[in-house]
């Protein structure tokens, strides 16, 4: 599972001309699940996001995690993540999980963490528009994988 999170002032996705999942200050998070994700990988994941220390504090440190400044969860499924570029110009999509398997964890994923924080989200398998405000920019990249431990 791999998943690109960035702190934003702001972020929207439009899908068909329609906006259908919008934050203020928050995070944006890119969700790509590969083969071989479990239930473990989604808890994780959901944990470490949720409490990833990423906003600033008085001193300007980062100390502070989405929970501790109010702020919201844009999750956009992202199935490219699970790409590999190794050889040649196109990239290899083999190790995205398939679509079925795929939507169901994202949705999972999705419950924990709206069970601690207002989550929005994207409409799976669409193309999507994305916008954002990035803060800092300030973007981290978080992989975990249990079955290859």
């Amino acid at each position: 599972m791999r998943i690109v999170v960035q702190r934003v002032d702001r972020a929207s996705v439009e899908v068909e001309g329609a906006i259908v999942g919008k934050i203020g200050k928050g995070l944006l998070a890119y969700v790509g699940i590969e083969k071989g994700d479990t239930e473990k990988e989604l808890a994780f994941m959901a944990e470490k996001i949720l409490n990833l220390r990423i906003f600033p504090d008085d001193e300007y440190k980062m100390n502070l995690n989405v929970k501790d400044v109010g702020g919201s969860i844009l999750s956009i499924s992202q199935f490219t993540l699970a790409s590999y570029i190794k050889k040649g110009r196109r990239p290899d999509f083999t190790n995205a999980e398939d679509p079925g398997k795929a939507e169901a964890m994202y949705e999972k994923f999705n419950e924990y963490l709206a069970a601690e924080i207002q989550v929005e989200k994207g409409v799976f398998g669409a193309m999507m528009a994305v916008e954002s405000i990035n803060n800092g920019p300030v973007t981290f990249i978080i992989e975990k994988k249990y079955h290859q431990e």
